[in-house]
């Protein structure tokens, strides 16, 4: 699969993972190309925590499924209607998380490039987040990011030091199929910007709406 296919084909899958376990080769591919991104200063800030316990899975997932009630209960009824259907996460149906960690302190107290934009740490691990998604695609392997969850929570669930925080729970594992249109513009939540759009010539020119 090229690169752009892969682009292309890359879903936030949710509904279409078969349950069946990602083998350990094949998700340490997956892994490697993640670890492979560029980082300002090649401080490489980003840890990857697999969880395959199914009790962590559990109890991640009944947090994700009230934070979701959360949200839905503060839509107005024809968004409301909208979300209904909308599946937001596939914790336990994967059957394995990578927690995608950031420690902005990795590269000591002088990283070259990050002292006028300090957020290019964080950039850079969600640029791992953006290899490991596109190199799992390449493997017909489906990823779907929860971000429907109180950082703390998940920091406790998974032990993590002071000062190291979540940025990513990433659901992954085989499916049945990558959907042709994404679930957010199936169910008329949101429909995609065209390019031109999006592209400006020298000056940004004004945004032609939400």
């Amino acid at each position: 699969m090229s690169v752009y296919e892969a682009i292309r084909t890359r879903r936030d899958v949710r509904a279409e993972f078969t349950g069946e376990p990602i083998d350990d080769s094949t998700l340490w591919r997956i892994l490697a190309a993640a670890h492979c991104a560029p980082s300002v200063g090649n401080s490489q800030p980003w840890d990857f925590v697999v969880v395959r316990e199914a009790v962590t899975l559990r109890k991640f997932a009944a947090h994700v499924a009230g934070r979701r009630l959360d949200f839905a209960r503060s839509l107005p009824p024809e968004r409301a209607r909208a979300f209904a259907p909308i599946k937001i996460e596939g914790v336990q149906e994967s059957g394995t998380g990578i927690v995608v960690v950031h420690d902005d302190s990795r590269g000591g107290p002088q990283v070259l490039g990050r002292a006028t934009v300090p957020e290019t740490g964080l950039y850079s691990t969600i640029l791992a987040v953006q290899n490991l998604w596109l190199a799992a695609t390449a493997e017909r392997i489906g990823v779907g990011w929860v971000s429907f969850y109180d950082e703390p929570f998940l920091a406790d669930l998974i032990e993590l030091p002071t000062g190291v925080r979540p940025v990513a729970w990433l659901c992954i594992g085989p499916v049945t199929e990558f959907r042709t249109v994404p679930d957010l513009e199936r169910f008329g939540w949101r429909d995609r910007r065209p390019l031109s759009a999006a592209v400006h010539r020298e000056r940004y020119t004004g945004s032609t709406g939400e």
